[in-house]
């Protein structure tokens, strides 16, 4: 199973940290083990002194794929999702500076969280890309969006990632975070939301 993550998929994201916006879709991989387990908190590493929530969109791969042609891309994923991409923010900058891969900023152990519900792409009568989903963090909302605001749509970027390594079934493809990423600290609760109903609740713990 590869968790495969797109960044500066929303403008006002990339805008927010001074980064351009790619004109082809920009991708990295999480490995199995960054999974968050299910009503596990979240513990800050204690070699970060700022991890930032990114509440994204997940589409499940249904099946084998390798150089999806993007009109036939829609075969390929089944169901919805959310979940958060949990990134050391001062272990990316540092990496980035240097020329570095951001792997240890990104794919640390608990750093994805994949919500327990998935919602079957067929059950949309008018189309998922137009559904909401926000981040709220201590009850106030942080982050909002939808598949609508993303620079390359999902087909898009499964035929991209496809170009370069084999999809297969049960990997997760997180989509890119909309605009409004902040800090998490000792205390905090992040909840999820697509489409007004609540997808995951996770407790931040310090370390």
């Amino acid at each position: 199973m590869k968790l495969i993550c797109i960044g500066r998929n929303y403008a006002e994201h990339a805008k927010e940290l001074g980064n351009s916006v790619p004109k082809e879709p920009l991708f990295f991989l999480k490995p199995d083990s960054a999974i968050l387990a299910h009503r596990h908190p979240f513990y800050i590493p204690d070699w970060t002194q700022d991890v930032h929530h990114e509440v994204e969109l997940l589409i499940r791969i249904c099946r084998n794929g390798k150089a999806v042609q993007a009109e036939f891309a829609h075969r390929y994923f089944d169901a919805i999702s959310l979940g958060i991409d949990f990134t050391a923010r001062d272990i990316q900058a540092e990496a980035k500076a240097n020329g570095h891969p951001w792997e240890k900023a990104k794919a640390f152990d608990g750093s994805a969280v994949i919500s327990k519900k998935w919602f079957p792409v067929d059950s949309f009568t008018e189309g998922w890309e137009s559904v909401p989903f926000y981040l709220e963090k201590n009850g106030e909302k942080v982050q909002s969006g939808s598949a609508l605001d993303m620079t390359h749509h999902v087909h898009a970027l499964i035929a991209h990632v496809s170009k370069y390594m084999t999809l297969k079934m049960g990997d997760v493809i997180f989509t890119g975070t909309p605009a409004g990423v902040g800090r998490v600290e000792d205390g905090d609760t992040l909840e999820g939301f697509f489409n007004e109903e609540s997808m995951f609740r996770v407790n931040i713990h310090g370390t």
